[in-house]
């Protein structure tokens, strides 16, 4: 038996190994070790080792000897890659983001600056391959073995496999559970953290073939249609006199008829037939869609309605902005703009799979980005109606976008002409110094110009001078404003943090004065939102900044939203909002033609029921706050709840991912709407 085993101790090294790495990576990124991760990475960990040992296998000493140290140093490459995009991004790269990673390495100085900080997790990640440079030879088997070992292996590798799924099934079927994380659902790092990188990876690439969406049940649709305080009442039914009921129930209807008659509700709505188009689609997928979207509520025209009609319209997407950077005595431009616009007092800026494009793509087009693909480079051959370029290139306004970085990053040279704009970046007709990152200011003083006596006039702007990482050495903008935040009491990165994003404040400050000595300061609306939080920051700096612990899932993700004109009444909000809510919010603003029902968010200003949706699932609504990761609603004071409402709420979260990919997987809006 010792024979046996002393023959095949190489594959006890793989297994050992590559479940070494599997926890190294994990413990340091999500943190996690004794978790339901630590059974699954090591039973699919033992599918892989056996498949790395069959091949060695085939061949005698020496190159199964080279074809091992191939096979555990491109594991280590792949474990350690993924562990430093993590401290890069706060997420692990899939294999759409691998295909398309060389615009990565323009960020090579900050990468070598991770390497350096993270270089211990790296150095035992690559541990068994160095192992096996050094003594492997002296302790481990490299040799052939017979095809009855090798079909016994292959039976080993289903059977693995096989009880791995067998656990999958045998855990729950929850939200994020490892089987709605197998089957369901796309979250990279809870797929890590709770089913290991290889499972994730392999998964990753079965969806991408098959061109996976999100699982929603039909289902579930009738969750919908009523909310739980009419199911409460229908429940009452049995218990009161039926006689009694429709007495009441006809009460109810003759004060609502009166109602209408004084009143008459108008709704964000177009001329779209759902029932016809139901009754002749013959594709179910899209019968479907139509079926989900002919029952979701509008939202009601309001108060808000038009109230900037005709205004012009600046919007900004800032690099990792966050209410950090932002100070009365420093700031006071963008302190300004928050305090004397709508101050949106419960603002998030959820965080998605592919960082800045997915953030852009949210606060751009009013849907969720689906996990594993570039969403915003998808869209790029979609027809997007509702996108504000698109809405005023349609009215005769001129339209502009600019990004002073590459202007092929994230392939915004197909994303953004798209949108109905004119597009300039780095390289393609914005001409700013190549630094890194590149100036917020200079954008601004090259190109006001180009619109500012073209009105109407809608510009967007995604900028650059926040980014990471924060420090006055890797920074060119933290380095030049370093005078300025010289003598505050934080550490460096905090306030290379501040410094960075000071470039951000100066540019607003020559655009309110451009716009002002134009004359037309009050006659244009600036929206400025983030595309994330500031993930660069490492934890002890957030609390240094925000002055207490940061809690993870919800508060991390606050954010300012401006929106303001010059001259207007200042107006706080407290509802719960999030970036998603940006696109129906201005469309109704400025009294633009959409459709409410066909957007995941919700014009802010009108009395729909609020809902932030984030990437794992968890929400928060005027009720409370949902964790999915602890399974918790946390309420707000005084308010009553039931597990109906959580059931519901979850049920239009999950129909939000859900729908949000199928309108960019088939081309939605270019069915129902048609692209002229």
């Amino acid at each position: 038996m010792m024979k046996y085993i002393k023959k095949m101790n190489l594959l006890f090294y793989f297994i050992i190994g590559i479940f070494f790495m599997e926890n190294i990576l994990r413990v340091s990124t999500t943190g996690g070790f004794f978790s339901s991760g630590l059974l699954f990475s090591f039973l699919f960990s033992i599918s892989i080792a056996i498949i790395f040992y069959i091949i060695c296998s085939f061949f005698e000493d020496k190159i199964s000897y080279i074809l091992t140290c191939i096979f555990l140093g491109f594991s280590a490459l792949i474990y350690s890659s993924q562990l430093i995009y993590f401290k890069f991004f706060r997420t692990f790269y899939n294999l759409y983001s691998a295909g398309n990673s060389t615009q990565v390495f323009e960020f090579w100085k900050d990468i070598l600056t991770l390497i350096a900080k993270n270089f211990i997790w790296i150095l035992l990640i690559f541990s068994p391959f160095i192992l096996i440079i050094i003594i492997g030879k002296k302790i481990l088997t490299f040799e052939k073995i017979k095809i009855s070992y090798k079909i016994a292996l292959f039976c080993c590798i289903f059977l693995s496999h096989a009880i791995g799924v067998a656990n999958v099934y045998i855990g729950g079927k929850g939200l994020n559970s490892p089987y709605d994380l197998y089957f369901k659902s796309n979250n990279p790092i809870l797929s890590v953290e709770k089913l290991g990188l290889i499972t994730t990876m392999r998964i990753d690439l079965q969806r991408m073939i098959t061109g996976w969406s999100p699982v929603f049940e039909s289902s579930s649709l009738s969750l919908l249609t009523s909310p739980p305080e009419k199911k409460q009442e229908e429940n009452k039914i049995n218990e009161m006199d039926l006689d009694k009921f429709y007495e009441i129930e006809n009460d109810i209807s003759n004060i609502i008829k009166q109602e209408e008659k004084t009143k008459i509700i108008e709704y964000n709505t177009m001329n779209i037939d759902f029932e016809n188009l139901i009754a002749n689609e013959k594709n179910e997928v899209i019968k479907d869609m139509h079926k989900y979207f002919n029952i979701v509520q509008p939202t009601a025209m309001n108060q808000y309605t038009g109230k900037y009609k005709g205004y012009n319209l600046i919007l900004i997407t800032a690099e990792s902005f966050s209410p950090y950077a932002v100070r009365e005595d420093l700031t006071p431009t963008l302190y300004k703009m928050i305090h004397e616009g709508y101050n949106f007092t419960d603002f998030y800026n959820p965080i998605w799979g592919v960082s800045t494009s997915d953030g852009e793509y949210v606060a751009c087009t009013g849907l969720i980005p689906k996990s594993g693909i570039w969403s915003f480079y998808r869209s790029g051959k979609n027809y997007l109606p509702f996108v504000m370029g698109n809405q005023f290139k349609s009215l005769g306004y001129k339209t502009m976008a600019y990004h002073n970085h590459s202007y092929t990053y994230y392939k915004r040279n197909i994303s953004h002409p798209n949108m109905g704009y004119e597009y300039k970046g780095l390289g393609n007709g914005l001409s700013v110094k190549n630094t890194w990152p590149e100036s917020d200011l200079e954008m601004m003083e090259k190109t006001v110009s180009d619109y500012i006596n073209d009105q109407p006039f809608h510009t967007y702007y995604m900028t650059v001078s926040g980014h990471m990482q924060y420090s006055f050495n890797g920074n060119s903008m933290s380095l030049k404003n370093r005078d300025v935040v010289k003598d505050l009491p934080y550490s460096e990165q905090a306030k290379a943090y501040i410094a960075c994003n000071f470039e951000l404040e100066k540019a607003m400050t020559y655009l309110l004065n451009a716009l002002e000595e134009a004359g037309i300061s009050d006659k244009t609306l600036i929206a400025l939102s983030a595309d994330h939080y500031p993930y660069g920051l490492e934890d002890k700096t957030f609390e240094e900044l925000a002055g207490h612990p940061v809690e993870k899932n919800f508060e991390i993700f606050k954010s300012p939203f401006i929106l303001y004109t010059k001259g207007m009444k200042p107006t706080t909000i407290d509802k719960p909002c999030s970036s998603l809510d940006i696109i129906p919010t201005l469309s109704n603003l400025l009294g633009l033609e959409y459709d409410s029902r066909l957007l995941m968010g919700r014009d802010i200003f009108s009395d729909s029921e609020p809902l932030v949706v984030f990437l794992n699932k968890s929400f928060i609504t005027d009720k409370g706050r949902y964790n999915s990761k602890t399974g918790e609603f946390i309420p707000n004071e005084g308010v009553q709840f039931d597990d109906e409402y959580i059931k519901r709420t979850s049920t239009i979260v999950d129909s939000k991912f859900h729908y949000s990919a199928k309108i960019l997987e088939t081309d939605y809006y270019n069915k129902i709407l048609k692209r002229n």
